[in-house]
C-alpha cells in the first residue's frame, strides 16, 4: 500500500481545477480594481436615493401652482384671483356654457359660478386626477367659508369605474417606459450580429407590438382607459420608441452607465413628474418644468386627452414622444458613420 508523503497544501495544488473555472497565471493572486468595487455599489446608492426622492419627496407637501379654472359672474373672477392668488390662474368666460365647454377640452380643470346669491357652483373633472381635484375643492371651499357662500360640486368629467383613483395612465406609461428600456439595453448588445439598419427595424417593430399589447390589456380586457384603440396604440409605440431608442444611445455613449442614467432620467424623473400621481399644477417648480418634456409626461398627458377630451391637446404630447425618438435615432446613425469614417481612416 503506497503511502503519500505530501502534504493537505500539496494535494490542493495538485487538484485539477473544476470546469469553467480555468484561471490565467496569477489571476488568483490579483484584486480586483477599486473601480470594480466602487462602480456598481455608487450607481445603485444614487438610484435608489433618486427614486425614493421623487416618488416620497413630491408627494410630502403639494401645493397648488396656477391652477387653471373657468370662473363666470360679474366681479367673481376678481374676487378668486384675489383671494386665491398664485394658488389658481383664473379664466372668466362669459357664461356658465362656455365654461363648462373649457373644462370639457381640459382648457381648464375645473369651472366655478354663481347659481344663486350666496350659492356657488363648482364643475370639476376628476379625470385631471384626484390630487387635483381635492386641491381645487379645498381652494374653493376655503373661499367660500370666508364670503359665507354654498358650494355644490358636480364631476363633469369622471374617471371610468375600472379606474377609481386615475392611476391607470401612469402604470400604462410606466410599464410601457420600462418595456422600452429593457428592449434597448438588448438591442445594445447585438452591435456585432446585426447591422444597424436591422436593430432599428427591430426596435421599432417591437415597439409598435409593445404600444399594441399595452392598449389591449389596459383598454379592451381590463377596461381602465377609455380611449380609442388605434391612436393610443400609436401613443404608446411612439413612448416605446422614444424610451427604447434613448436607452440604446446613452448605452452606445456611455457604456454601462448609460442604461444607469437612463433609469434616472426616464424611469425614474420622468414617470415620477409625469403628473399622474401628484398633479402637474401641484408640482414643484423645477418638475413642473420637465414634467411634460420628458417621455413618460408627455405619454401621461397624451393618454388623459385621448381617454377623456376627444384628444383635444394631443399634438404636444405626439410631438414631444416622436422628438426623442427621432433625435436618438438620429445621432445613432451620426455616431456609426463616424466610428465607420474612423476605421477606414485608420
Amino acid at each position: 500500500m503506497a503511502i503519500s508523503t505530501g502534504s493537505a497544501a500539496e494535494g490542493e495544488r495538485k487538484r485539477p481545477v473544476a470546469a469553467g473555472q480555468t484561471l490565467t497565471p496569477g489571476q488568483g493572486a490579483r484584486r480586483p480594481p477599486v473601480k470594480a468595487w466602487l462602480q456598481p455599489a455608487l450607481i445603485s446608492l444614487v438610484v435608489v436615493a433618486a427614486f425614493i426622492a421623487c416618488y416620497v419627496g413630491l408627494q410630502r407637501d403639494p401645493q397648488p401652482h396656477q391652477v387653471p379654472i373657468a370662473v363666470t359672474g360679474a366681479g367673481l373672477p376678481g374676487e378668486i384671483q384675489q383671494a386665491l392668488g398664485g394658488a389658481v390662474d383664473v379664466h372668466p368666460a362669459a357664461d356658465a356654457a362656455t365654461a363648462h365647454l373649457a373644462l370639457e377640452r381640459h382648457d381648464v380643470v375645473a369651472a366655478l359660478g354663481t347659481t344663486a346669491p350666496g350659492h356657488l357652483k363648482l364643475e370639476i373633472a376628476g379625470a385631471a386626477g384626484t390630487s387635483t381635484t381635492s386641491a381645487v375643492r379645498a381652494l374653493v371651499g376655503a373661499y367660500a367659508r370666508g364670503a359665507g357662500a354654498h358650494v355644490t360640486t358636480a364631476d363633469v368629467v369622471p374617471l371610468v369605474t375600472h379606474d377609481a383613483r386615475g392611476l391607470a395612465g401612469f402604470y400604462l406609461s410606466f410599464g410601457v417606459s420600462l418595456a422600452g428600456f429593457v428592449l434597448g439595453s438588448n438591442v445594445l448588445g447585438l452591435a456585432g450580429v446585426m447591422r444597424l439598419r436591422h436593430r432599428f427595424l427591430l426596435l421599432i417593430g417591437t415597439s409598435a407590438a409593445i404600444g399594441a399589447v399595452g392598449a389591449l390589456v389596459v383598454g379592451p380586457v381590463l377596461g381602465a382607459v377609455p380611449a380609442p384603440l388605434v391612436p393610443l396604440i400609436f401613443v404608446l409605440a411612439l413612448l416605446a420608441v422614444a424610451t427604447a431608442f434613448t436607452t440604446k444611445l446613452l448605452g452606445a455613449l456611455l457604456g454601462p452607465i448609460g442604461l444607469s442614467v437612463t433609469t434616472l432620467l426616464l424611469l425614474t424623473v420622468g414617470n415620477a413628474t409625469s403628473g399622474a400621481v401628484i398633479g402637474a399644477d401641484l408640482l414643484p417648480a423645477e418638475a413642473r418644468a420637465v414634467s411634460a418634456l420628458l417621455p413618460p409626461g408627455a405619454a401621461v398627458r397624451g393618454i388623459a386627452d385621448l381617454s377623456y377630451y376627444d384628444g383635444s391637446h394631443l399634438g404636444g404630447p405626439v410631438i414631444t414622444l416622436a422628438a426623442w425618438g427621432i433625435l436618438a435615432g438620429t445621432l445613432l446613425a451620426l455616431r456609426a458613420r463616424l466610428t465607420r469614417r474612423r476605421a477606414v481612416v485608420a
